[in-house]
């Protein structure tokens, strides 16, 4: 028997599985995603490495295989479980298995353990003054002085001595070696928050609260583990019912993953957290220092937390007594990886949690059309909470129709309308979102007298504007002649949209010179801590006014905003892809649930040249029932995910022609491999931006109903590229259902 093993993740040049002999004294004991020790290199050191499978074939020179010394007497079961994850990620999603454990087993590099030392003087009174005396006369004038303070002060921290007293550690080392005082050590962890104090407070849940949570608990303890989808309004108080449902699941000795969308979501979302749990939650995300994160993992591992809290990659956090994992804005692209493997959270966590016998809980305001899908079907089961806790009334939402400013002269991006109300809301005291809806945007041309959007006639999605003066689709590659006039009403005012975060800003400053303006994107938030600052100010009321994209309309809770203007309603609505109805959907009632939070009436105003548009529309009544059954009709005519599973492959190289014709081959082998049809197969198609950085890009869509044949597919062509060296030169990434535009 022979063993597939991983070598230490700690070198990043081993990046291939070895094959080792199973003695006869493990056979039977040792398991896929077991930790053993090995003979690794010329000089047999013993090295950690991970079992990933089994053979009964050796595929190297036997003379030359090498045996496993033993099981690790370190193991870590957690670690063997994320193994066997890693596996089904790869199998699942593509890519290799290196990468695939990679993602799993994320802190790979071990960072250096920060040490508190304090110093305790061990002499008494009378033996202290004596070496006191015996270092002035010898001159020894480092030493007297950390004697003299030490007798003031029986122990001290050794970084304090060290700084005020100017000597080095050598000297405190001396004193060591001469009994005079004593040094103790202590592991101290980098903690990313600030300590909390952890306060008990009585929380009234409404009657749809109470009803999720009894459920929840009753399955919990009868030992069911499910998927529950739980589908709130804004303000609806979805979590308290998540806090509620992990302090269960803690209470039982369990330990929560809690996963949220973004890093601007952490701030307020942790202090709940902190003030309920204290110092047994911690947070994971991409802002933290390298040692920071290393020291929230061994925590985790070592189970000195309850609870952690952080985007996609905190559901990799090794706890060993894993028993809820929750998703909160489950409709988020971020949960989507843009990196090889391209997986999904929301189906990972699902497959982790029943490795570990553990419940995932999926929440949103407006859940994304695949997970609302598999609650209609029974797949998950839906919690629906359909009041705000406070009991106040959803924002009254007003959809000014951009056409008609623009037929009464009015060519600012700021309706009459809008202008009105934020003059209004200035003079109360209150305060104003204006969100600019970029996300998804790639380019569409629309016409500003009557809505006109140049579409694919194929694939009823957006066409985008190329530089060459094309209009391009880019999921079946049809092109068509920019247009100088509309087609349909024969205006000039046809084009893109270019008003960005920071043109707003200038126009918002100069239509109100009195009003505080704050402006949250990418460019004021890169430093660390960028976004707690600015939400702190915001809800501090130290502005009248905050600018921003989709960072600001997620999740924050300003009790004193009671106006929303959203700007550009379109800009989402017309990316060429065919999740953009449900993106804008999503965005506009996030948005509009930012209003009214509180004891005051909020309004929101939607700005667009579509009022007509279903999502627009449905958006507008805030009905999430009635933009479902529009959308899931609109996917099931058009062949989309849920109604059938796509795969998209993505494919880039240096070398354009050699793209051209490993693009053309793959796709002939695809078709030869579909000799029943039973899939349909498009492209080869160039994306939005054909090349970046020098690097060529295509991209080719397979079409099927069921997720295990598109996965069948995939491996058909992994093998086929592996097969021949032509691809070698070409970068082939598959994507299963993608969110966002290649």
């Amino acid at each position: 028997m022979y063993a597939d093993i991983i070598i230490d993740l700690i070198h990043e040049n081993v990046d291939r599985v070895f094959q080792y002999i199973v003695p006869s004294q493990l056979e039977g004991k040792v398991k896929e995603g077991m930790e053993v020790l090995v003979p690794f290199g010329a000089g047999n050191k013993r090295k950690k490495g991970y079992i990933i499978g089994f053979s009964e074939k050796c595929n190297y020179d036997s003379s030359k295989m090498k045996e496993i010394y033993e099981i690790s007497d370190k193991a870590v079961q957690i670690e063997g479980r994320l193994v066997l994850l890693a596996g089904w990620i790869k199998e699942n999603y593509g890519g290799t298995m290196i990468q695939a454990l990679k993602t799993v087993l994320p802190v790979k590099q071990k960072r250096r353990e920060k040490i508190s030392r304090t110093i305790r003087l061990l002499l008494n009174e009378d033996e202290a003054r004596k070496k006191l005396e015996e270092f002035l006369h010898r001159n020894m004038k480092a030493r007297a002085r950390v004697l003299a303070e030490l007798m003031d002060n029986k122990e001290l921290p050794e970084t304090l001595i060290i700084k005020k007293l100017n000597i080095t550690r050598n000297v405190i080392k001396t004193l060591e070696e001469q009994r005079i005082v004593s040094v103790e050590s202590e592991r101290v962890y980098r903690n990313p928050i600030q300590h909390t104090q952890r306060t008990a407070s009585i929380v009234t849940y409404t009657q749809e609260q109470q009803n999720a949570i009894t459920q929840f608990k009753e399955d919990y303890c009868s030992g069911i583990r499910k998927t529950y989808l739980i589908h709130g309004i804004t303000g609806s108080g979805k979590t308290e019912v998540y806090m509620e449902m992990i302090e269960e699941v803690v209470r039982e000795g369990k330990q929560a993953i809690f996963l949220i969308p973004e890093i601007a979501l952490t701030y307020q979302t942790v202090m709940r957290f902190y003030r309920r749990f204290g110092d047994r939650v911690s947070i994971m995300n991409s802002r933290l220092s390298e040692g920071e994160k290393y020291d929230q993992m061994i925590r985790a591992k070592n189970g000195e937390i309850d609870v952690m809290i952080g985007p996609r990659s905190a559901l990799f956090t090794p706890f060993a007594r894993l028993g809820l994992i929750v998703i909160d804005e489950e409709h988020e692209a971020t949960y989507k990886s843009e990196q090889i493997p391209r997986y999904h959270a929301r189906e990972t966590a699902r497959r982790r949690a029943e490795m570990e016998g553990a419940s995932v809980v999926l929440g949103s305001a407006t859940p994304s059309v695949d997970s609302y899908y598999k609650a209609l079907h029974g797949e998950y089961t839906l919690l629906e909470l359909k009041r705000r806790a406070t009991g106040q009334e959803l924002p009254q939402m007003y959809t000014v129709d951009l056409r008609e400013e623009l037929k009464k002269g009015n060519r600012s991006i700021i309706s009459d309308r809008l202008k009105t109300l934020i003059e209004e809301r200035l003079e109360k005291k209150e305060q104003i979102i204006l969100f600019i809806n970029r996300r998804g945007y790639a380019g569409f041309v629309s016409c500003r007298s009557c809505g006109y959007v140049a579409k694919c006639p194929h694939c009823d999605v957006a066409l985008s504007s190329h530089k060459n003066d094309k209009l391009v689709c880019h999921y079946c590659g049809y092109e068509e002649s920019m247009q100088t006039s509309c087609p349909k009403c024969k205006s000039r005012h046809i084009g893109g949209f270019k008003a960005g975060t920071q043109q707003i800003e200038e126009i918002v400053e100069k239509e109100f010179p009195t009003a505080k303006v704050l402006r949250m994107d990418m460019d004021t938030t890169k430093e660390k801590g960028g976004h707690a600052k600015i939400l702190s100010a915001f809800a501090n009321e130290e502005a009248d006014i905050l600018i921003g994209t989709q960072m600001i309309v997620k999740g924050h809770d300003f009790p004193n905003v009671t106006l929303v203007g959203i700007l550009a309603a379109d800009l989402s609505l017309y990316a060429n892809d065919y999740r953009a109805g449900e993106r804008t959907f999503q965005l506009l009632t996030q948005a509009g649930g930012r209003a009214g939070r509180a004891e005051k009436k909020g309004e929101v105003v939607i700005q667009t040249y579509s009022p007509e548009h279903y999502c627009i529309q449905t958006a507008a009544q805030q009905s999430y029932e009635a933009f479902y059954q529009a959308e899931i009709n609109y996917r099931e005519l058009m062949g989309y995910p849920p109604a059938e599973q796509l795969l998209a492959i993505y494919m880039t190289s240096r070398d354009e022609q050699l793209l051209e014709r490993g693009a053309f081959f793959l796709k002939e082998y695809a078709e030869r491999v579909n000799k029943r049809k039973e899939y349909q197969i498009i492209g080869p198609v160039s994306p939005y931006i054909e090349k970046i950085n020098d690097v060529y890009r295509k991209l080719i869509y397979i079409k099927q109903e069921r997720y295990d044949m598109l996965i069948d597919m995939k491996d058909f062509l992994e093998k086929y590229i592996e097969m021949n060296s032509g691809f070698q030169k070409i970068k082939i990434q598959f994507d299963f259902n993608p969110v966002n535009v290649f």
